[in-house]
């Protein structure tokens, strides 16, 4: 892996420190975005790459920003993730979502890189219930999901050494909010709730999945596929509603427990591309490379609106 040094001087001794810079895809998302800032927090050094700084389409510009970049990690968390977006045009969805991890892949492996991409839930056969390991079988239903399991194809036959992470139900960023969010503001507006009870996957804290991934970039070799979610038995989005609820009334954001009608996923007239039912994935391998078990849903979801709780201004801007 390449690497820079410096020299950081304390008193009459000096040490050599290891400086590592991490080039962040996505940086303007919900994963992206809280994972840049994640990584300066810890005081480590980012290059954030947002739709506005490189078209993922332009391979050629892609190639310049990666060797330009004097990055020693890259973590790719920019796809086109509207299901819609992909059915309608299913070229950029491609490009981006396929072609463009590949090639950050190939200039990794060129330049010693450390190399994370994103996948999604989305790749694995979703007729079968329970929790899918990474040695699960994939079926994607949709042009999204056939784009992502593409890229995990081309990532790993570029690079072997890369680490394909998927992940799934991210939530936690009020900058870019997600179904706990948007549930949460609608409970707080007194608007109706209601939730698809017929499609189960697994929440994952986005505090949570920056504290994986930076452990896996910089203490960790692991490469191939791996799960990042929470702990637990598969949610459906609307016992997933329910839970971000229940924890709003223990820290007070509601005076009690409002109902939440239960809905199907075939009525949903805004679907327009297919939804796999049963995506939930086990979290097991990412526990025992860590050495230590991974937080429950129901406990992350628990912190997360206690953080909304202690500043409610996080949820004012969202509509």
């Amino acid at each position: 892996m390449k690497k820079g040094f410096h020299w950081i001087l304390e008193g009459e001794a000096s040490k050599l420190c290891v400086m590592y810079r991490t080039l962040v895809f996505g940086a303007d998302g919900r994963v992206g975005g809280r994972l840049a800032a994640y990584l300066e927090e810890y005081g480590l050094e980012v290059v954030k790459c947002g739709r506005g700084f490189c078209d993922l389409k332009d391979l050629s510009a892609l190639k310049r920003v990666l060797l330009s970049s004097g990055a020693t990690h890259v973590v790719n968390c920019a796809a086109v993730s509207g299901l819609e977006a992909c059915l309608d045009d299913p070229e950029t969805a491609h490009r981006v979502n396929a072609m463009a991890p590949e090639m950050m892949a190939r200039i990794c492996r060129l330049e010693g890189m450390r190399f994370i991409h994103l996948s999604t839930d989305y790749v694995l056969d979703g007729r079968r219930k329970g929790l899918k390991t990474e040695e699960g079988k994939c079926r994607p239903v949709n042009v999204y999901g056939e784009s992502k399991l593409e890229a995990e194809f081309r990532v790993r036959e570029e690079m072997p050494d890369a680490l394909v992470a998927r992940v799934s139900w991210v939530f936690g960023n009020p900058v870019r909010p997600s179904f706990p969010e948007m549930v949460l503001r609608r409970a707080m507006k007194r608007e109706p709730l209601a939730a698809v009870a017929d499609k189960w996957s697994m929440p994952t804290w986005v505090e949570d999945l920056c504290a994986w991934l930076r452990f896996l970039a910089y203490e960790s070799g692991a490469s191939g596929v791996l799960h990042l979610c929470q702990s637990g038995e598969p949610v459906s989005w609307h016992s997933y509603a329910i839970t971000v609820l229940k924890c709003a009334v223990k820290h007070g954001l509601l005076p009690s427990l409002p109902p939440v009608a239960e809905q199907k996923l075939d009525e949903q007239a805004g679907f327009r591309d297919a939804r796999p039912r049963h995506t939930a994935m086990s979290c097991e391998r990412l526990s025992s490379l860590m050495k230590k078990p991974v937080r429950a849903y129901e406990e992350a979801i628990d912190m997360a609106v206690a953080r909304y709780a202690a500043d409610p201004t996080l949820l004012s801007s969202i509509s």
